[in-house]
Formats: C-alpha cells, sequence, structure tokens
C-alpha cells in the first residue's frame, strides 16, 4: 500500500486578541488585563492515511476539523509537526473559498479551476460538464456576491469534484446544499472512492459516513479521541442517541 497522507505530532495554535485598537490595548495592559491568549486548536494528531481510503473525520463543533484539513490542504501550516502528502489534491474546503464577489459565476469558474492546478485545456474541456453539475442556469452569469452560500457550494463542489486528483477533501461540502444537489454530490463522490483516489470527508451526518466512508478519525478538543471502524466511531460519539436527520433519513434510505 502507497501512503497518501502522513501526520506526524501535527499542531497548531492561534492568538485570540481581546482588543482591536492600540488605545484600548494600552488601557487594558495599565490596569493589567490579558490582551491576548493562545487558543490550541490541533494538539498533536498523529495518523497515516493509504491511499484510496475513504476517511470520515468526525468531531464536536470546535474539535479542530477544519483547521486539521486546511493544513492537509496546505492551506495553513503547522506549528509543530509535519503534514506529507503524496499527489495532487482537490476538494471544497469552505463555501465560496477562492471566489471573488465581483466576478461572475462563470469567470470564477475559469479562476477557482486555474487556482486548483487545471490547465486552461483542461479546463475547457471539462466547462460544459461543471456547468451542468452546477445547475446555476442563468445565474453563472451574475456576480457571485450575489449568490447564497448553496448557489456558492454548487460551484466550488462541482469545479473541484472534476479536478483530476489523487487526493479530494470535502469540509462539510453537502451541509448547505438541497437535496437533490446533496445525492448528486454524494453519487459523485463514490466515484472518487471506487475510482481509487483517497477521499477525506468531514461531517456530522452519521448517514453519508458510513455510506461513503471505511474509517473514522474522530478529534476531541484538537486531539485523536478515536481511530478506527465507522461503526465504533460513531458509537464513540454517542451521534446515534440523537434523532436522524433529514440527511441520515436520505442516506439510510440509499443504502
Amino acid at each position: 500500500m502507497t501512503t497518501s497522507i502522513q501526520l506526524t505530532g501535527v499542531t497548531k495554535n492561534f492568538t485570540l486578541r481581546y482588543h482591536r485598537t492600540f488605545k484600548e490595548i494600552t488601557v487594558a495592559m495599565a490596569r493589567g488585563h490579558k490582551t491576548s491568549d493562545t487558543f490550541r486548536a490541533v494538539d498533536d494528531v498523529s495518523f497515516t492515511v493509504e491511499q484510496g481510503e475513504s476517511i470520515g473525520l468526525m468531531g464536536l463543533n470546535g474539535s479542530g476539523k477544519s483547521t486539521l484539513l486546511k493544513m492537509i490542504s496546505g492551506v495553513m501550516r503547522p506549528d509543530a509537526g509535519e503534514v506529507l502528502v503524496r499527489g495532487r489534491i482537490a476538494g471544497l474546503i469552505a463555501t465560496g473559498a477562492g471566489f471573488h464577489p465581483q466576478l461572475t459565476g462563470r469567470e470564477n469558474l475559469i479562476l477557482n479551476a486555474a487556482i486548483l492546478g487545471m490547465s486552461e485545456r483542461e479546463t475547457m474541456r471539462k466547462f460544459d460538464e461543471i456547468v451542468e453539475f452546477a445547475g446555476l442556469g442563468k445565474k453563472l452569469d451574475t456576480e457571485v456576491g450575489h449568490y447564497s452560500s448553496g448557489q456558492k457550494a454548487r460551484l466550488g463542489f462541482a469545479v473541484a469534484i472534476h479536478v483530476d486528483s489523487d487526493i479530494f477533501l470535502a469540509d462539510e461540502a453537502l451541509a448547505v446544499g438541497d437535496r437533490p444537489f446533496r445525492r448528486k454530490c454524494l453519487e459523485k463522490m463514490q466515484e472518487v472512492r471506487d475510482g481509487g483516489r483517497t477521499l477525506f470527508y468531514v461531517s456530522h451526518s452519521t448517514g453519508s459516513v458510513r455510506k461513503m466512508c471505511d474509517r473514522v478519525v474522530v478529534l476531541e478538543e484538537g486531539r485523536v479521541g478515536f481511530d478506527g471502524d465507522v461503526k465504533a466511531g460513531i458509537k464513540y460519539l454517542q451521534y446515534d442517541d440523537d434523532l436522524p436527520t433529514d440527511e441520515d433519513e436520505e442516506m439510510a434510505a440509499d443504502i
């Protein structure tokens, strides 16, 4: 087996500042108050992903999932530890990330494809397919600043999923879309998985994780709390105690 992603002691800190202006900081310091604090979002995380594995990254809000994904994608660098990635990465890390609000959807499609490493020839070859998948109709020639979060997700996912990559990352990509679009995304992600690419999928939906993933990594306050079987990981999170979401019911119906 070929290693696709290897994380060793990965740590990421953020600084929380309590005051914005120089005057506020000066007054706070004079009174002996704190002006900032350090928050550890990811704390000494280590694990290895083999090529072709489908990983569900789960955890409560604020557990460090998105931060970890950004370090794997190269958007952020760890403060300590090492992130090693083999192959080309594509995916949707944040809704509308990399979009310019004053450019149209068509212009942002071309720009985003270039950011993700697609050549002009590759973009033009896949252009109609991407447009059809996004399903934005006349909105494609409207400024992205007027898009809803769901429409931004449609365009972003449509571009990312058509990049020829070795690793596909998705951070709650399906959370803001409507049901037909979520179903279409999951079907496309299944194609990615079945094609032998590595899938790294952040989600709170037990239904989609059960269907899409063969392994679960659970983060707790920035640390790995669980790494193993999907059913055991969901049980570890006690998500089965919750009422099923619409997406969970939809995934259950499809299985």
